[in-house]
């Protein structure tokens, strides 16, 4: 079972970047559960957001303590809280971030990769939507969910909601950041 955290501040989409996942997941032939985890409910607080994807039927239901990848949606949070923490030795950091994976203050045997998803999300959408991009990401480094399951997710989750423009807007980004993170 590959087992993820998403890091995010309230506001960001941290739950929705859970919930595009574990649908992309599904869209792929896998079982897949998300959920989130926030304290104080308000904009800009810390808040964490847990998805599972597996082969077979996923029975655990608990928060995610060990997971093989984190992703983390704002820099900022990499020295605010310990984004590692429970993180399984040579796991995968994924950090919305212009720097270097070494410039990062990410101690430990671990995997960090960046991308600039603000930059790519600002030049698409006019405003820094990093959410949905940081999934492609995810799918060039991890190779867990397709691209196509993700466009798949993309749509189900904003087409009736957000409408077509929102919809084909965050599939851009998905793929552009897929392209830059290979």
């Amino acid at each position: 079972m590959k087992e993820i955290r998403v890091h995010g501040r309230g506001g960001q989409g941290a739950v929705s970047t859970g919930q595009i996942l574990a649908i992309a997941a599904f869209h792929d032939g896998k079982e897949s559960q998300t959920f989130p985890k926030f304290g104080v409910e308000r904009a800009g607080a810390p808040v964490e957001a847990f998805v599972r994807i597996d082969e077979s039927k996923i029975n655990v239901r608990c928060q995610v303590y060990e997971p093989e990848v984190v992703i983390v949606l704002e820099p900022s949070l990499v020295d605010a809280v310990d984004v590692t923490a429970g993180l399984k030795k040579k796991g995968m950091v994924i950090v919305n971030s212009n720097k270097n994976p070494k410039d990062l203050s990410i101690k430990g045997d671990y995997d960090v990769r960046t991308v600039d998803a603000t930059a790519i999300a600002i030049e698409i959408f006019g405003k820094p939507i990093v959410n949905t991009a940081m999934l492609g990401a995810f799918s060039a480094f991890t190779k867990d969910v397709s691209l196509e399951s993700l466009k798949k997710a993309i749509d189900e989750v904003f087409l009736y909601t957000k409408g077509q423009k929102i919809a084909d807007l965050n599939k851009k980004c998905i793929e552009e950041v897929y392209n830059k993170s290979k």
